[in-house]
């Protein structure tokens, strides 16, 4: 089995795929406060995800946790993620082949916290012993 390193930062191929899909970047030399780029944004997210530690605990290297979070939700919220997922596939699909005969799918099955509406009757206790049992 081949062992792969771990990515540290982003390869420049993936990178140059990747911010075709972002939105446009703040210019560096911009009022307030110190512009985090969005590849060392990324370097940020993929270590947290990978690593699984706490945002506020990221290496500075980074830039700041909350940040990097912050850029996380909004890019999550516009699809960034989902969108390269696909462009990666296409790609790999393109230059490698994936099998599409042969898929899986893993899900689960949980109770709605939230519930919903009831879409039959359900007797009350009482009643249900009134009733005959006719099997």
């Amino acid at each position: 089995m081949d062992h792969h390193p771990p990515i540290i930062r982003i390869p420049d191929r993936f990178w140059d795929e990747f911010k075709k899909i972002l939105p446009k970047e703040k210019p560096l030399k911009t009022v307030g406060r110190p512009v985090v780029t969005y590849r060392k944004v990324l370097d940020g997210i993929l270590y947290v995800l990978r690593t699984g530690c706490q945002w506020k605990m990221l290496p500075k290297e980074h830039g700041s946790g909350s940040t990097c979070h912050r850029r996380f939700q909004e890019w999550n919220s516009i699809d960034v993620f989902k969108k390269m997922w696909i462009r990666l596939l296409k790609i790999y699909d393109k230059e490698m082949g994936i099998n599409w005969t042969w898929q899986s799918l893993d899900s689960i099955s949980v109770k709605s916290p939230l519930g919903g509406p009831r879409l039959e009757t359900i007797l009350q206790i009482g009643a249900n012993l009134a009733q005959k049992d006719t099997f």
